[in-house]
């Protein structure tokens, strides 16, 4: 039998009972379009539909707020097994606080909601020196907040320690400054910047695969120089800092994407109807190659599932890509060119060093080349 998978095949996020959600009204069915039928129930009217990242409430003609939520995922299970809660807060911020730059917003304030099966006062402690150190490295506050105890809803890894960590970040864009891709063009350039790890998408499949291989968390792992565990819980990484820089440098930025789940199919949520070849990818992090090599994971899988390597995308004009990787670098984050537009209406995105090609929620593998770059 095969150690990497129970069965001797390789492990896929639905074979771990994960199955991807749409972002937009259609996929989301009834749930989608009641809310969107609220959005005329106030003068703080959504600009935007369902399904980018942040939406934006017109609060003057000139002025927007840009408002968005998310929480940490099973990640919360390995600080639980680990007994390590000081950076999960940071990963909490960083999936709000990137998201609402990607509208073209500069994040100001965040909201979290904690539900708890024991209100510990030390276990608290942990949690709030994370989303201290994630709201110092995005340059947000905190207000306030909620606790709830709700013993007979959360359980988890370690009996007592069963929590849920939420976020709501809100941030301020001019109306005349939304940004949502709407004015990508075929030839702009893709600049990644590096991402730390897994970041805070595909931990159910990363904890199935590595549980079945038989790795505890506390295990030393020489290829990761850490032990399994802190290799997992390493921070995602917080990119607002250097995505203002690069706005308020007024640098020809047509995107800012965040490489969550769905990984580089995230470059399809942009407005313009055109398509990615990423082409020079980063180095991937060695604790997604053990996922990989452990579960014998297909990369059209590991490319759905995670960053590969590129936490966050910036679409710019080619005259500002080393400006805008100056920048990055300014910040403490590595990044280069990964790719560039193409024209595209099905808009598919390739990734020619590993023979796949990306449309919808799914990549297959497929060697059919990318269009060559042309004016649209």
């Amino acid at each position: 039998m095969n150690p990497k998978s129970p069965a001797g095949k390789s492990v896929s996020y639905g074979d771990v009972g994960v199955v991807a959600a749409g972002r937009d009204e259609d996929t989301l069915g009834d749930l989608g379009r009641w809310v969107t039928k609220t959005f005329g129930f106030n003068a703080a009217k959504p600009l935007l539909p369902l399904g980018y990242y942040a939406n934006v409430l017109q609060l003057t003609p000139e002025l927007g707020l840009a408002i968005s939520t998310d929480g940490v995922g099973t990640k919360i299970l390995i600080a639980q097994e680990m007994g390590r809660y000081d950076t999960v807060g940071i990963d909490c911020v960083a999936m709000n606080a990137n998201d609402v730059i990607c509208v073209g917003a500069r994040p100001i304030s965040m909201v979290d909601y904690i539900a708890v099966q024991k209100a510990d006062p030390d276990f608290l402690g942990q949690l709030a020196k994370g989303l201290y150190a994630g709201a110092e490295m995005a340059g947000i506050n905190i207000p306030a907040g909620e606790i709830a105890q709700v013993r007979e809803m959360i359980h988890g890894a370690r009996d007592g320690f069963g929590f849920d960590l939420v976020g709501t970040c809100v941030g301020t864009v001019a109306i005349d400054r939304i940004l949502i891709g709407q004015d990508v063009r075929p030839g702009d350039v893709v600049v990644g910047i590096a991402s730390s790890g897994v970041h805070s998408n595909g931990f159910t499949l990363a904890r199935t695969i590595l549980q079945r291989a038989g790795l505890r968390y506390t295990d030393r792992v020489a290829e990761l120089g850490t032990t399994l565990g802190e290799a997992l819980l390493e921070p995602t990484c917080i990119y607002v800092k250097e995505a203002v820089a690069m706005l308020d440098a007024a640098l020809a930025v047509k995107a800012f994407i965040h490489i969550t789940g769905d990984g580089f199919l995230n470059l399809t949520r942009v407005e313009a109807a055109v398509g990615f070849v990423i082409d020079q990818l980063l180095p991937v992090p060695p604790i997604l190659e053990l996922i990989q090599r452990r579960g014998d994971v297909p990369d059209s899988e590991m490319f759905r599932v995670y960053n590969m390597g590129v936490g966050f995308c910036v679409v710019v004009d080619a005259r500002h890509a080393e400006r805008v990787i100056e920048l990055a670098e300014r910040h403490g984050k590595k990044a280069a060119v990964v790719g560039h537009a193409v024209a595209d209406p099905a808009r598919r995105v390739w990734i020619p060093q590993r023979g796949l090609v990306g449309c919808g929620d799914t990549f297959n593998a497929d060697t059919t080349p990318p269009p060559e770059v042309r004016a649209s």
